[in-house]
């Protein structure tokens, strides 16, 4: 299901500096005192947003009014990068701190000073590197991949990844390019191990990890998104893992499913109960066995890989 990322808020003119405040007749002791008693919100030294508007964002529109904040005072050529170009269109992540602004700068000298909410980086960007999204400058898709491995663990990079060839953002000849152009950055270890099990089958962040579990823990790998079908080749469910030799199938439970295949007007128990019996009619239809999967299995890798070693050891298979 290659459904695009939800249309982003509008934060055009949500972010204040300081001098506008003070053109606007403001004067310092009254922005200290709209801070104060809840009326604005200081996004960083210097820059502002009304306290309802910063309240009422996620932590990823926080991120992005935070990311204002910096290429307001920024030089003009600063370009969001890494996990800030990524938030910035709408991509799923895991393990990313939201907190920290990253950007690059093409220029002969040093980045610039590192700050607690803002990361600077130097490199080269080509004509073809960047785009203006939602009326800011960002790194593209698969450079932004390419950045975030180099500052991020295996797993938290698959997702990113996985999620920007599920989206269609970009490709898998896309990523390796980026490779390729940057073979000499620091870092460049993990965007390998995140090529080797990049899979833009998967469908949520939740299959992402669990595809790292697998591949991390030496499991047999899996076949995402299998179709079963009825005893007249109808269509009838489709599998987020399996392994049909072993008869065996997994199944994820986890928000972002209830969000993408919930009916309009159905209730969470209907959907449970509908979810239920598709699992029903896939085991009276195939004769396997279910493995479900929560989110927080997955915060136990090495006990759910014993589970799912010990499953397919009974299935008949000598599993490492």
């Amino acid at each position: 299901m290659n459904r695009p990322p939800a249309k982003p808020r509008d934060l055009t003119g949500v972010v204040r500096l300081r001098r506008e405040l003070l053109s606007d007749g403001m004067t310092d002791t009254q922005i200290d005192c709209l801070v104060r008693t809840r009326r604005l919100h200081r996004v960083r030294y210097g820059a502002y947003v009304p306290y309802d508007v910063w309240e009422a964002c996620s932590a990823e529109d926080q991120h992005r009014l935070r990311a204002r904040a910096v290429l307001a005072r920024a030089h003009e050529a600063t370009v969001l990068t890494h996990v800030s170009s990524l938030v910035e269109r709408g991509v799923p992540l895991w393990g990313v701190p939201l907190d920290v602004v990253h950007t690059t700068r093409e220029q002969p000298e040093r980045a610039g000073r590192r700050q607690d909410d803002w990361v600077p980086h130097r490199g080269l960007i080509g004509p073809g590197d960047t785009e203006v999204l939602n009326g800011v400058p960002i790194s593209t898709a698969a450079r932004a991949a390419f950045e975030l491995t180099t500052v991020v663990g295996v797993e938290a990079g698959l997702v990113a990844v996985n999620r920007l060839l599920h989206m269609g953002a970009m490709t898998i000849d896309d990523f390796r390019k980026q490779m390729r152009d940057h073979a000499y950055w620091p870092g460049r270890l993990t965007a390998n191990l995140v090529l080797r099990m990049a899979d833009g089958r998967l469908e949520s962040v939740g299959e992402d990890r669990f595809w790292f579990v697998v591949h991390r823990h030496g499991l047999p790998v899996p076949e995402p998104q299998m179709e079963i079908r009825d005893e007249r080749g109808r269509l009838v469910a489709r599998t987020d893992f399996a392994w049909p030799e072993l008869e065996v199938f997994v199944e994820f439970d986890g928000r972002i499913k209830y969000e993408l295949h919930r009916r309009e007007g159905e209730t969470l128990e209907e959907f449970l109960m509908r979810e239920k019996k598709r699992e029903e009619l896939v085991c009276l239809l195939t004769g396997w066995t279910c493995i479900r999967v929560t989110w927080s299995d997955l915060g136990r890798p090495e006990l759910l890989a014993a589970r799912i070693r010990g499953v397919l050891r009974a299935r008949g298979r000598s599993i490492g």
